[in-house]
C-alpha cells in the first residue's frame, strides 16, 4: 500500500445542535445489543472456517521467498498469481477474465489481474455485483522509488498485501461452503500493479471485465496484518449514505472496535473506483516500521486478529449481496475531509447551568451539601441562595449526595422547593427557585450528519444527567429509540417526548453497537 468543584449546567440549542429537554431520565444498564443471529447453520459455518491457521498458511505460502517479492511481471509474481488461480478452482469460482474462459486478465507488460466470480442466486439482481479486491503485488527486490530501504533484498510484503490475499481466500472457502448462494454476484479480484499506480485495478476500470455500471459496492482489503491496540481503519464509509451504520450493524459478532475517517487518498485501490462514482469501503490495519522494507515478514503478523477481521469481511460481502437496495454515491463526499470531520465531531462546551451553584465535594461529615460558590445572576443568586449555605432536600427530598443533586435539577419543573440551612441558624429555611431553562429529559446536545441521515453524534454530556449515568459519551451516535428508526432530529425528540416510561437507545461508540436501557431517575 502505496479541591474538587462542581456545577450543573445544561446547554441551550444552537443551529444545528439538539438538547433533548423534558422529564428527567435516567440510565438502568448499558447492555450489549444482541447479535442478529445467522439466518441458517451453513451461514454460521461459512464463517467460522475462516481460521488464523489457514490465514497463516496462505501468507507463508504467498510471503515466502521463493515469490521473490512478487513484483509487478516479474517471475515471483506470475507463480503467486498461480497460486492464487489454483486456489478459485479449488473453492469453485468461475472465471471472470478475458477471455471469458480464463482466471487472467492480462495487460501492459506482462501484468495481470486474477478475477473470479460467485455468481448470484436471483435472477434479476445476479446481474449486480459486489467487488472484493486486494492486490497481490509487491516490490521486488526494492528500488529507490519504491522501497524505504534496504533495496537489494527481497520484500517479502507479508502485510502488503499478502494479509489482504490470505483474507480474501478465506472469504471465497466460506462463501464457496454455503448451502444457497447469495442475491447478487460476488466478483473477486486480485490486483496486479498496484504498487505501480494503481495500475491493476486502473485497467479494469478502462475494459471491465462485468459491466462496471452494475458494480454496487467495491470492497478493497489492504494491509489487514498489524491489528494491535489501534481500531480498524474503515475508509469510504463517506462514499454512500449510511456506510459507517451498515459496517457498524454487521460488526455484532467480531465487535472489533474501528475508526472511521473521512480521509480519501489515492493510496490503494479502492480509489480506482471512489473516483469513477462507485462506492467503496477500504479495511486497513495502519502502517508501520516494515513497511516496503525486507522485515516484512509472516511471523509479524497477527492472525488472530486477521481472523476477525475476514469475518467482519465476510459478514458485511454477505450483507451486501443480499440487501434489498444497492448504496447510491454521495459525490458530496469528493468535498468532505479529516478537518470537516473534526468539526462535525468537535464537542460542544458547556452553557450556563439551571441553578448555578458549586459545591464542596469534600465535606461529608455534615448532611447536604455546602455551597461553595453562586453565580452570579443565576437561579440560586435570584432566589438568595449564598456561600456558606448547605443544601439539603430538593421538593421534599433529601440530598445525599451530588448525582442526586445534579439529577433533582435537571429534571424539576419550576418553581422548585429548597430547603437550606444557613450557617449558625438551627432551623432549615424554604426557598421557591425559578430555576433556569427547561427541564432536561436525558441530557445530551447532538449534530446530524448528512452522510448519515437519522442519526443523532453526541457532541455535549450534560454532567449529572441521565445520560451521563447511563455511560453515553461524547461522539457516541444514537441510530434508534425502542428499536425504531428517526429520520432526522425532530423526529428524534418527538419520540424521546412520546416515551412515558423506560427508553431504549440503540447507540453506536467506536464501530460497536449497543442498547441503552432508560428509568426515570429522579421520580
Amino acid at each position: 500500500m502505496s479541591v474538587s468543584r462542581h456545577c450543573v449546567c445544561l446547554r441551550r440549542t444552537v443551529f444545528d445542535l439538539r438538547t433533548v429537554f423534558g422529564l428527567v431520565v435516567a440510565v438502568v444498564a448499558l447492555v450489549p445489543t444482541a447479535a442478529p443471529a445467522f439466518e441458517n447453520k451453513s451461514l454460521r459455518a461459512a464463517s467460522s472456517s475462516i481460521v488464523a491457521d489457514e490465514l497463516r498458511r496462505h501468507v507463508e505460502v504467498l510471503a515466502n521467498d521463493t515469490f521473490e517479492g512478487r513484483a509487478a511481471g516479474s517471475r515471483g509474481g506470475r507463480a503467486a498469481a498461480g497460486y492464487l488461480v489454483e486456489q478459485l478452482k479449488r473453492f469453485g469460482l468461475k472465471p471472470a477474465g478475458r477471455p471469458a474462459t480464463s482466471y487472467y486478465q492480462p495487460f501492459g507488460a506482462g501484468y495481470q489481474n486474477i478475477l473470479g466470480v460467485l455468481e448470484g442466486s436471483d435472477p434479476e439482481l445476479k446481474r449486480q455485483y459486489v467487488l472484493v479486491g486486494a492486490h497481490y503485488d509487491h516490490v521486488g527486490y526494492g528500488n529507490a522509488q519504491n522501497s524505504n530501504g534496504p533495496i537489494g533484498y527481497i520484500h517479502n510484503g507479508a502485510d502488503d498485501n499478502a494479509s489482504g490475499d490470505a483474507a480474501m481466500l478465506e472469504i471465497i472457502q466460506g462463501l464457496s461452503m454455503l448451502a444457497e448462494r447469495p442475491k447478487r454476484s460476488i466478483l473477486f479480484a486480485f490486483w496486479d500493479c498496484e504498487e505501480n499506480d494503481l495500475n491493476g485495478s486502473r485497467h479494469w476500470m478502462a475494459s471491465p471485465t462485468v459491466p462496471r455500471e452494475q458494480l454496487t459496492l467495491a470492497f478493497n482489503m489492504d494491509m489487514v496484518g498489524r491489528l494491535g491496540k489501534k481500531p480498524l481503519e474503515i475508509i469510504g464509509s463517506r462514499s454512500a449514505w449510511g456506510l459507517r451504520r451498515f459496517v457498524a450493524e454487521h460488526n455484532d459478532i467480531t465487535s472489533l472496535p474501528l475508526e472511521f475517517t473521512w480521509e480519501m487518498k489515492r493510496n490503494s485501490d479502492h480509489y480506482s473506483f471512489y473516483s469513477q462514482g462507485i462506492p467503496v469501503l477500504m479495511i486497513h490495519t495502519g502502517l508501520h516500521n516494515d513497511y516496503h522494507r525486507p522485515s516484512d515478514d509472516a511471523e509479524k503478523l497477527n492472525y488472530d486478529g486477521m481472523e476477525s477481521i475476514a469475518r467482519l469481511i465476510f459478514e458485511l460481502v454477505y450483507a451486501e449481496a443480499e440487501a434489498e437496495r444497492r448504496p447510491a454515491y454521495r459525490s458530496a463526499s469528493r468535498l468532505e475531509d479529516p478537518a470537516g470531520q473534526r468539526r462535525l465531531e468537535t464537542p460542544l462546551p458547556l452553557g450556563r447551568g439551571r441553578l448555578g451553584i458549586s459545591w464542596d465535594t469534600n465535606d461529608t461529615a455534615n448532611p447536604g451539601l455546602r455551597i461553595v460558590e453562586v453565580t452570579p445572576r443565576s437561579a440560586a443568586a435570584r432566589a438568595g441562595l449564598a456561600v456558606g449555605d448547605r443544601l439539603v432536600r430538593i421538593n421534599g427530598v433529601t440530598i445525599d449526595d451530588a448525582n442526586d443533586l445534579r439529577a433533582m435539577v435537571l429534571g424539576a419543573k419550576n418553581p422548585m422547593q429548597a430547603e437550606i440551612v444557613r450557617a449558625g441558624a438551627e432551623e432549615p429555611t424554604e426557598l421557591s427557585i425559578e430555576l433556569d431553562d427547561q427541564p432536561v429529559r436525558l441530557g445530551i446536545s447532538w449534530r446530524e450528519d448528512a452522510g448519515e441521515p437519522g442519526t443523532m453524534i453526541v457532541v455535549q454530556v450534560i454532567p449529572g444527567s441521565n445520560a451521563e449515568r447511563a455511560g453515553i459519551r461524547v461522539h457516541d451516535r444514537v441510530y434508534q429509540i425502542a428499536g425504531r428508526n428517526f429520520k432526522d432530529g425532530n423526529e428524534f425528540i418527538a419520540r424521546v417526548a412520546e416515551s412515558a416510561g423506560p427508553i431504549e437507545l440503540t447507540v453506536e461508540r467506536a464501530g460497536r453497537v449497543s442498547t441503552v436501557v432508560v428509568r426515570d431517575w429522579a421520580k
